[in-house]
């Protein structure tokens, strides 16, 4: 992943031909790197253009590692981009490797971009490192998810940025939320790209303000790989829409007034802003670009469903609520003989509980008006995979969580005879996934080829064009 083509003579570095070239010029890679594989390429590129790069620890992991920083060029702009701030979301290593291979080898984009890019790899290395079970072989759905691990809400760096809203109010930064603090501070960045990814279905984007000028080639983008929109519908319903799988980053108070409009208590949900918020303070416009593991050609059919959308949303938030339920039950019996507070466990005990507040928050949506309407197929694609992905992963985490006392010889019979017991409902899980979605596997250059195409996008055609 670390070499770069020539752009084609009379090419304009930035333009949105060029930015398209490079969409389809990014090399094949298998998988994605450990952290020790990630960092030592930095350090490689590092120490091959030590005139370029300039190296720094810009802070340190709850665990004690250090996290290193780089920053290429120099000018009126500042960049800042962010890989590893969900650590079950490594396609941002990859897009951060090949962006500073790109800045340090073609110094006519580096030029173009008239700034200073500051890159941090991974914010979280300590969360990625439970992750890299996988990294390597992405392709398999149930093999990622029993892998699979997703810090709780307040141990997440994205989700760990001050709030003081009403009855929501948050400050525990870890380590590496004040880390990733101070930089926004230092480089007051023009654009900060947080390189988050999604699972399942298409692409779509976030975006802090509306910038009608990008909406076009944010499209054409994944379009020129052959990969399709997501155009179901936001993550959180109360997020503005700007355009088709282009949507408003949205705030807690955004989160916040909409829980508290459907009637639910909104402290049980709403806890930390995100790293996007904090930038704003700085004019900031910040770009997320979600790229999935594994497409299917529903998450952009816009044809009706047969169903309405309320009918859709009782389904599935049903059986959120069940997986809650089921899960819970085990969590339950098991907590009297578990010995081992691991990160799984923490995780597993905000999640499974959770699922079940989703699903009554979509149980008050679905009760508002608008509902009636027919669903579309994207949209019931979407809605069906949540409970797929759900399951999947927080089923897969208390695994993990139960199976580390069997690790240590410590399970005592009842929790070996609970692990049989959630391994047999997360076979059925398993099956149920597999059988409703038939993924395609989406080559891994693709997706890192779509998210630096966006990040370019975002920094040569959305700055200073704002709607």
């Amino acid at each position: 992943m670390t070499t770069s083509t020539t752009p084609p003579v009379g090419t304009v570095p930035g333009s949105a031909e060029d930015i398209l070239r490079r969409v389809r010029a990014v090399p094949a890679a298998e998988g994605f790197p450990s952290i020790d594989e990630l960092l030592a390429a930095f350090e490689a590129l590092a120490a091959e253009h030590p005139a370029l790069i300039e190296s720094r620890r810009v802070g340190t992991s709850r665990r004690g590692e250090a996290i290193p920083g780089y920053t290429i060029g120099a000018g009126e702009r500042s960049y800042l981009v962010v890989g590893g701030v969900h650590p079950n979301e490594p396609i941002g290593f990859l897009t951060a490797l090949h962006l500073a291979t790109e800045l340090v080898t073609e110094p006519e984009l580096l030029a173009a971009s008239r700034g200073a890019w500051h890159i941090v790899p991974c914010i979280d290395p300590d969360g990625a490192r439970l992750n890299e079970g996988w990294y390597a072989t992405p392709q398999d759905r149930n093999f990622y998810s029993r892998r699979f691990y997703r810090p709780e809400p307040d141990q997440q760096v994205e989700w760990t940025f001050p709030t003081s809203y009403k009855d929501a109010y948050f400050d525990r930064m870890m380590p590496e939320t004040q880390a990733l603090a101070r930089e926004i501070d230092r480089t007051k960045p023009d654009l900060y790209v947080a390189l988050h990814n999604g699972e399942m279905g298409g692409v779509y984007y976030y975006l802090s303000r509306a910038v009608s000028g990008l909406y076009d080639l944010l499209h054409a983008i994944p379009a020129e790989v052959g990969l399709p929109l997501n155009t179901g519908e936001p993550e959180a319903p109360y997020l503005e829409t700007y355009a088709p799988a282009i949507y408003g980053t949205g705030s807690i108070t955004d989160a916040y007034d909409y829980m508290e409009g459907l009637g639910l208590d909104q402290t049980t949900m709403v806890g930390g802003s995100s790293s996007s918020e904090y930038a704003a303070r700085y004019g900031t416009l910040s770009l997320v670009a979600e790229l999935p593991y594994w497409t299917h050609p529903d998450s952009d059919d816009q044809s009706p469903a047969g169903e309405s959308y309320r009918d859709l949303v009782i389904r599935t938030s049903g059986r959120l609520i069940d997986a809650s339920e089921q899960l819970g039950a085990i969590l339950a019996e098991a907590e009297e003989h578990v010995s081992i507070v691991s990160p799984f466990l923490t995780a597993s005990r905000v999640f499974v509980p959770m699922l079940a507040e989703i699903g009554a928050m979509d149980r008050a949506r679905a009760a508002e008006p608008e509902s009636e309407r027919e669903a579309t197929v994207a949209e019931r694609f979407g809605n069906e995979d949540l409970v797929h992905c759900f399951r999947l992963r927080y089923g897969g985490m208390l695994l993990r969580a139960l199976e580390a006392e069997s690790v240590a010889g410590v399970a005592p019979a009842p929790l070996r005879r609970l692990v049989a017991r959630l391994e047999a409902l997360y076979s059925t899980w398993q099956d149920e996934a597999a059988e409703a979605t038939r993924a395609s596997v989406i080559p891994v250059a693709d997706v890192v080829g779509v998210q630096y195409g966006a990040l370019l996008a975002a920094a040569f055609h959305g700055l200073g064009a704002d709607d």
